[in-house]
């Protein structure tokens, strides 16, 4: 049986054509499946086409949620409750093809357990997430804790034993590309390339975006935690160079330099390292109270087919 999962956030045009493309794969035909989707607080029309399907066909399950709590939290969702024995998560605005799906499910046939869709192409957004993206993964890769693929999303599947090891996880703050990664099981890679997006507007925001890649810095990264010795390093090195000049000029120039210059230089210096150490410890502090309070991760309004 294959679970697919699928958050919708104001889809309303695109969840009976995925619907349709997944129906209709050939793995799909002569094998039991279901297909789960996530209503993330949309405010269009998306719950009733969905309702429509699931009327129609009993396959589709309906999770909707009380307000929008974001994509990792409405896969979190499709994943307690999929009963499959390979479980693929996908977008639904169609720029994850399902037409990949064939390829993923033979790899897992051959006995992957985690099966990447990567991206050979990058989608056309502003310069500034262009390079803002680029340039965090390269930072995210260097510093990580674990391997986390790059140029690969949450179009993925995974075996029901690395389902059960996901669902075993209790943090609030989910990261699920690092999650799966640091279950360690056998993976390997489709490649596709990603189409651009037809109808309606990606429900990933800049704010969005900066949110869930500070989640995976501070889950699967050391970075934040040795940004401080980086900075206090620079900071001394600096210090002992300006010194340095500081004595050459006076002795073999016989510069003068008032105290008072050098300390307001310092005291800038030590002021912007200190606002970042208390940046990052604000940053924990604010994990650590999410985790603490153990407020759940989203509000289920209601359920169809399930």
């Amino acid at each position: 049986m294959f679970s697919f999962i699928i958050p919708a956030f104001n889809e309303e045009k695109n969840v009976r054509i995925i619907y349709q493309k997944i129906k209709n794969l050939e793995s799909n035909k002569n094998n039991d499946f279901e297909i789960i989707f996530i209503n993330d607080g949309s405010f269009d029309n998306t719950l009733e086409e969905l309702k429509n399907l699931a009327n129609e066909n009993k396959k589709v399950k309906i999770i909707d949620f009380s307000r929008n709590f974001g994509h990792q939290a409405a896969l979190t969702a499709g994943l307690k409750i999929a009963k499959g024995d390979a479980i693929i998560t996908m977008d639904c605005d169609l720029q994850d093809p399902p037409e990949v799906i064939e390829n993923m499910i033979l790899e897992w046939k051959n006995g992957f357990d985690i099966v990447y869709a990567r991206r050979l192409n990058f989608r056309k957004d502003n310069w500034f997430k262009k390079i803002g993206s680029k340039i965090y993964y390269r930072i995210f890769s260097k510093f990580s804790l674990i391997d986390i693929p790059r140029n690969v999303g949450d179009f993925r599947l995974i075996d029901k034993k690395v389902l059960l090891e996901l669902n075993n996880m209790p943090e609030l703050s989910r990261y699920l590309r690092g999650m799966v990664a640091w279950t360690g099981f056998k993976h390997t890679f489709v490649d596709f390339y990603r189409p651009d997006r037809k109808d309606g507007e990606s429900g990933y925001s800049l704010s969005k975006l900066a949110s869930l890649g500070m989640d995976g810095m501070l889950n699967f990264s050391v970075l934040p935690l040795r940004l401080g010795f980086y900075l206090g390093m620079i900071s001394t090195i600096s210090g002992f160079g300006l010194l340095l000049y500081q004595i050459g000029d006076f002795l073999i120039n016989g510069a003068y330099y008032h105290l008072y210059k050098w300390l307001i230089v310092v005291i800038f210096i030590f002021m912007g390292f200190m606002f970042i150490l208390f940046w990052i410890i604000g940053e924990y502090i604010g994990k650590i109270y999410n985790e603490v309070r153990s407020r759940p991760l989203y509000i289920i309004k209601e359920k169809y087919n399930l």
